[in-house]
């Protein structure tokens, strides 16, 4: 396809979506802006069609847009033959503690992204108890040199300004932690005045800000929540706009009623129901790929706010323990390696390894992604089969090795998904993009290990491969799901479009030229085709060169 046809595709309509010559804010009237982008082919982030044009930027915001701005500013980039967007929304993002051992952020900040929204999967950056956040300050100084000085959300947002950060921050409460907080690690129902210590916490955390609650059911503690559990800690957003957002009780042979628990959890709250990273996973559950959309669609026809995120990838990531039932975890991590060691308790646990190895297709499903202990650095980016088979071991065995001398602190990648369900995912009006990953590098303490590609690559793997390659939606209808329509999910009411007021959160691309290079193999590259990305009015990322600037702030959001 020709580069100014694509570039093109219904800009006659985009004529009559934007008339006017100027838009402005009332920052740029005193006199020149401090930066004008010249000559973009602008997506403004709504899902409208492309329009030639310039943005002028003052203090931080967007200070005018128009075909032409007459105004010169005290600074100009041609952008000419390059498409022009809001940053882009990482609306379920693991970039946490990394920022304290690189705030620069370069995996995201490469790909376009400008906001992350983390405390997900049930976990968040506090509220801990005292021997957790033991362990966790003593782990990142050990591993990082990093002193954990707060113990909830406004800890860490007061910490990120303190020392800056490459992009912005938004996060989630998790639900998972309140209860490792409140009622520990056990498999039991919370009493009724843990429940209600639960509920005002998540209170708390959105009156500071929060944009929602996160629930992870198929980590421990959180496995451990029931239904009505659940719903009562949702109840605070109703009202608010702000979602409940999960990560699943199952996504693969009983994804049907996982499904119907978090539509049941948004309707028994009041809640806006946001399912994270939405799969079918194993082969033999591809088909419901289809029937689960359809679920989503008829609980929204009845009056329940529901939405999805997915990554694009067939291959997702987490703990190397997530092979074992959440029942084999009751307790935490000492009482689930004393399971692992016990020869009694073998038959049992390895039955449900290796029920969950058949549904993935082979041990060679599983990727060995990280290890915590450098003495363990053998098995990164090994396929767990493969890897047994060299060192002459029983592929059970080894697992149990892995997570034993671990302390269950290995990371996995699970080869689960098929290409067509996930083009079907991506392209659903309901769904969003994430990459469902921390920021990372490729030098330093962040690069280490074979992490899953989609931290260095998701958003240019969208724009360039299903977007351009695979024409699987328009190009403005990524975009808006980058962009747009995360914003307007998570209330981030100065971010995600194009528009005279809005924050100066922007990125350039190429959209004949965008693609992503992380791969299994080698998943430390970054992306090529994005040149340029401005978060507050400063460049982060400028002629393919991290500048370092430290723009980025701590989102606290108002539902």
């Amino acid at each position: 396809m020709d580069r100014r046809e694509f570039l093109r595709g219904g800009l006659t309509a985009a004529g009559a979506a934007f008339v006017p010559g100027v838009a402005r804010a009332g920052v740029a009237d005193s006199g020149a802006p401090e930066l004008v982008l010249r000559n973009a082919l602008v997506y403004d982030g709504t899902g409208a069609a492309p329009f030639e044009g310039d943005v002028a930027l003052e203090g931080g915001r967007i200070a005018a847009v128009g075909r032409r701005l007459p105004a010169a500013g005290a600074a100009e980039l041609e952008l000419r033959g390059l498409a022009l967007a809001p940053g882009f929304i990482d609306v379920h993002s693991h970039t946490e503690l990394s920022l304290l051992v690189d705030p620069k952020a370069e995996s995201k900040i490469r790909q376009g992204v400008t906001t992350e929204v983390v405390g997900q999967d049930g976990s968040s950056l506090g509220p801990w108890r005292d021997d957790e956040f033991a362990r966790l300050r003593e782990e990142e100084r050990a591993k990082y040199g990093v002193d954990l000085d707060f113990r909830d959300l406004p800890g860490f947002f007061r910490r990120l300004e303190q020392q800056g950060t490459a992009v912005n921050i938004a996060s989630m409460v998790g639900a998972g932690t309140l209860r490792a907080l409140v009622v520990g690690e056990d498999d039991r129902p919370a009493t009724e005045a843990e429940l209600a210590r639960m509920t005002a916490l998540v209170a708390e955390a959105l009156a500071a800000g929060a944009c929602g609650l996160s629930s992870g059911l198929e980590y421990t503690p959180g496995a451990f929540a029931s239904t009505a559990e659940l719903i009562a800690l949702s109840r605070p957003l109703h009202g608010t706009g702000l979602p409940y957002a999960s990560h699943m009780r199952n996504e693969d042979d009983e994804l049907f009623a996982a499904v119907e628990e978090a539509v049941a959890v948004g309707r028994g709250a009041g809640a806006s129901v946001q399912v994270s990273h939405l799969k079918a996973q194993g082969e033999r559950n591809w088909w419901k790929g289809r029937p689960v959309l359809g679920m989503l669609e008829a609980a929204r026809s009845t009056g329940v706010d529901v939405m999805f995120d997915r990554y694009p990838y067939v291959a997702y990531s987490t703990g190397l323990s997530n092979l074992f039932p959440a029942r084999a975890r009751d307790g935490g991590t000492t009482a689930f390696l004393a399971r692992l060691a016990d020869p009694g308790q073998r038959p049992r646990l390895e039955a449900g390894v290796r029920d969950k190895i058949a549904q993935l297709g082979s041990w060679d499903a599983v990727l060995v992604s990280s290890t915590y202990a450098d003495s363990l650095a053998w098995a990164r980016g090994k396929r767990l089969g493969a890897l047994a088979k060299e060192r002459g071991q029983e592929p059970y065995d080894l697992l149990v090795r892995l997570i034993t001398d671990d302390r269950d602190r290995a990371g996995m990648v699970g080869f689960g998904m098929d290409e067509e369900g996930t083009e079907r995912i991506l392209a659903h009006p309901l769904g969003m993009i994430c990459s469902d990953a921390s920021a990372l590098s490729i030098t330093g303490p962040l690069a280490e290990g074979s992490p899953h590609p989609r931290a260095f690559g998701s958003f240019p793997r969208v724009l360039g491969h299903y977007v351009r390659d695979r024409r699987i939606m328009p190009l403005e209808t990524a975009v808006h799901k980058m962009t747009g329509m995360a914003a307007a999910r998570l209330k981030l009411r100065e971010r995600g479009r194009i528009a005279p007021g809005m924050a100066a959160d922007l990125v350039a691309f190429d959209p004949n030229t965008v693609a992503d290079r992380a791969t299994f193999e080698k998943p430390q590259q970054y992306p090529v085709g994005i040149p340029h990305v401005i978060v507050a009015g400063k460049f982060a990322l400028k002629d393919g060169e991290s500048t370092g600037v430290l723009a980025g702030k701590a989102l606290r959001v108002e539902g």
